[in-house]
């Protein structure tokens, strides 16, 4: 037996989320968590830079130690510490998502990956140790770099709507 579409019935139809919106809000969460969540990680290597060295929790062996690698000449760009323009970045990251600026958004991103990667060339070849908290945040970049890239094409294949 059908029911005939009444006003209420369409009207819920018609605000009923598509699934590709409902994809994208969750992509959108899942990038300001990951910034979040990058936030920690560059606050982490933040105090190993402050921190007196031989104090690093991450001190495992010769070649992963974030203590030499967060003391280095390399931790300081322009009077600054590499892990705080970490912590503007991904705030700046989670405040793009939130806002849904898809475009400035994935420019943050890829500032940030081209930093992480110049980073982390540093690390395999000038000081040839590795820092756990900067492995870490250059994976979360990476990965927000992707989901980045998912949700801007998400946005050119949503037909529009009148």
């Amino acid at each position: 037996m059908s029911f005939p579409q009444t006003p209420i019935t369409i009207r819920a139809t018609l605000n009923r989320p598509d699934a590709s919106s409902v994809h994208g809000e969750i992509v959108r969460f899942v990038i300001v968590l990951l910034a979040v969540l990058g936030m920690v990680v560059s606050t982490l290597a933040l105090k190993v830079h402050y921190d007196d060295p031989g104090k690093e929790p991450c001190s495992i062996n010769d070649k992963w130690d974030c203590g030499v690698v967060n003391h280095s000449p390399y931790a300081m760009m322009f009077g600054v510490p590499v892990a705080a323009i970490g912590i503007a970045g991904y705030l700046l990251i989670a405040v793009l998502a939130w806002l849904r600026l898809r475009g400035l958004l994935l420019l943050a991103v890829l500032g940030g990956l081209g930093f992480g990667a110049y980073l982390t060339n540093i690390e395999a070849h000038v000081l040839e140790i590795w820092c756990l908290y900067c492995v870490i945040s250059q994976g979360i970049i990476a990965i927000l770099t992707l989901l980045a890239l998912v949700w801007a094409a998400w946005a050119k294949r949503r037909p529009a709507t009148a």
